[in-house]
């Protein structure tokens, strides 16, 4: 007979299975929520504290430390470069430091107390020194010249540096806060804790970010706090640089009177003065005395006495040009070194003291443009001297191209930070060799050249002067097989006139230059000249009060005609 049995149901295990892996996640969720909730507590000792005098600047480790403290503090030439960009400079070969400001040149050497402050005798307390691989300058020279500041924290030995005229704003931890608060590394709490901030301890604060302030503590710890947790206190500035009492070279101080300046041309022989005649409307006069002689830092001189006694019998200005002969190699090797630039510096001072200059004209072209930056070294170390022997330092410049040589050397914001004035030799639009007969200076090239200077580079208006030629070119245009050949020459003004008298010509405004043009037939070829007159010269002034420009520069005096000053002296002082 056949068993039979009774089969027993299965329990439903499903719906419990998902209850109690609902319930899991639930308690993993609640478990990460409060961990993540809770503050972390654990401390961190930051990177830095490896170092004994870690730096600190903005807000910001430097990486880098210092050695020494107090008075023996030295920091790392790289930071001073931060700080200071082309106030300080280190040449490797001859152990040089020079620091620059507007009014002091300090040339020192690695390891070495003697010293030089503006050509004197000068004695460090500690010398620069190097130290596993790097340069450390002291700090005392620093401070006196450009007003850093350096804040040494007593316990962790952090360095603060601080600029002068630097705004800083500081925060408090409240006095009644029961717990104070934390700085932590990041802008979360569960980042770790770097330091504990105690009731009523001041703060700086460097920056905010997601609700939390960037904060550095009175020791130099560098972290972060919650807004809620710190109070907002003053802003304060820090110590100006030099003395309140020193007051500011001013290079042109004939008040509301635009600078017009024209270059004497000489190549051989000084001008008989009583052939000059009357220049009406010039205030400055540039003679071209001084050219550079060799890379070891000589200069030729061909200055006179007698014109400098006729300039200022006339009220005029000298600012005597130097040169450096268009000649690159010994351009090089002349501006490579502290020493061969002092040489040149104080030969061109002791010229200026000799023939009772009032300023000096730089004029260096054709240059290496690996020569920039020495360029620009030597014109931050001639200013602050000249201006000691009260002498306005400008430098000529060309407009913005790519030419080597010839523009791309020139850093003009730069040298416009140290010299007093930059004249912008507005003319060679066409140069003589140009293989295109055109303007030497056409009017919207001109403004077109100002204009960059000025947006693209942020020359201030106030030391730009406009320079603009006295002189023309008459072009011959041959055209045999096909193929058109182009000439120049140089013609003054007068010369320009007695021609078109000759040839019974009839100037017409050219639209395109501002210019009036004229162009004729001779020998089978063609004869252009864009004409320079009274009327181009008057609206060249006319852009010198347009943008404000601190006055205008000709080049050269010879090349004009007899109309000229006058018409130049009314348009460029004539106010709107």
């Amino acid at each position: 007979m056949a068993m039979t049995g009774r089969r027993r149901p299965r329990r439903r295990q499903g719906p419990i299975l998902a209850f109690l892996f609902i319930m899991a996640a639930i308690a993993a969720a609640i478990l990460y929520w409060w961990i993540s909730e809770r503050p972390n507590t654990a401390h961190e000792t930051p990177e830095y504290r490896s170092l004994p005098h870690p730096i600190m600047l903005d807000g910001e480790w430097s990486e880098m430390g210092a050695i020494g403290q107090g008075e023996g503090l030295l920091i790392p030439l790289k930071v001073a470069e931060k700080l200071l960009g082309d106030g300080v400079r280190y040449e490797e070969d001859s152990k040089s430091i020079i620091l620059t400001t507007d009014k002091a040149v300090l040339h020192f050497k690695a390891g070495e107390l003697d010293a030089t402050m503006n050509r004197k005798p000068f004695t460090l307390s500690f010398a620069a020194k190097e130290q596993d691989g790097e340069l450390y300058l002291p700090f005392a020279p620093l401070k006196q010249l450009f007003g850093i500041q350096a804040v040494e924290a007593a316990t962790s030995g952090i360095v603060t540096l601080q600029m002068p005229d630097q705004s800083i704003q500081t925060a408090e931890v409240p006095a009644s806060s029961k717990k104070g608060a934390k700085l932590r590394s990041g802008p979360d709490k569960s980042f770790p804790i770097i330091e504990d901030l105690a009731a009523g301890t001041t703060v700086t604060v460097w920056g905010e970010e997601d609700g939390w302030y960037k904060l550095q503590s009175a020791e130099g710890f560098l972290g972060y706090a919650a807004k809620s947790n710190v109070v907002l206190g003053e802003i304060r500035r820090t110590p100006s640089a030099g003395s309140a009492e020193e007051e500011p070279f001013v290079a042109w101080k004939v008040t509301g009177e635009r600078i017009n300046l024209t270059w004497e041309p000489v190549y051989t022989a000084n001008p008989d003065t009583s052939k000059i005649g009357e220049l009406t409307g010039v205030n400055v006069v540039s003679p071209t005395w001084f050219e550079l002689k060799d890379g070891s830092g000589q200069i030729i001189s061909k200055a006179d006495a007698s014109y400098s006694s006729w300039a200022r019998n006339k009220g005029i200005q000298v600012w005597a040009l130097f040169s450096n002969g268009f000649e690159p190699e010994p351009t090089t090797d002349a501006l490579a070194t502290y020493e061969t630039r002092i040489t040149m510096i104080q030969q061109l001072l002791a010229y200026a003291k000799t023939f009772k200059l009032n300023g000096i004209n730089l004029d260096f072209e054709n240059v290496e443009t690996s020569d920039k930056d020495n360029f620009v070294q030597f014109v931050r170390e001639l200013a602050p001297l000249a201006h000691e022997q009260n002498l306005v330092l400008s430098v000529d410049v060309t407009p913005k191209s790519n030419s080597e040589y010839w523009s791309l050397f020139l850093d003009r914001p730069r040298l416009a930070e140290a010299a007093d004035f930059l004249i912008l030799m507005a003319y060679d639009e066409h140069w003589a060799s140009s293989p295109v007969a055109g303007s030497v200076a056409s009017l919207p090239w001109s403004e077109q050249s100002i204009v960059r200077l000025l947006e693209e580079d942020g020359i201030p208006a106030g030391k730009l002067i406009l320079g603009m030629p006295y002189y023309t070119r008459i072009w011959t245009e041959t055209t045999s097989g096909g193929e058109t050949k182009v000439s120049s020459k140089t013609m003054s003004m007068d010369s320009v006139k007695e021609l078109i008298a000759e040839k019974k010509l009839t100037p017409k405004l050219s639209a395109d230059t501002g210019q009036n043009y004229v162009e004729f037939k001779e020998d089978g070829a063609t004869k252009k000249i864009w004409i320079e007159d009274a009327s181009s010269i008057a609206k060249r002034a006319e852009l010198v009060k347009k943008y404000n420009l601190a006055g205008a520069a000709s080049w050269r005096r010879g090349f004009e005609s007899a109309d000229i000053w006058a018409a130049l002296d009314k348009a460029l002082q004539s106010r709107p």
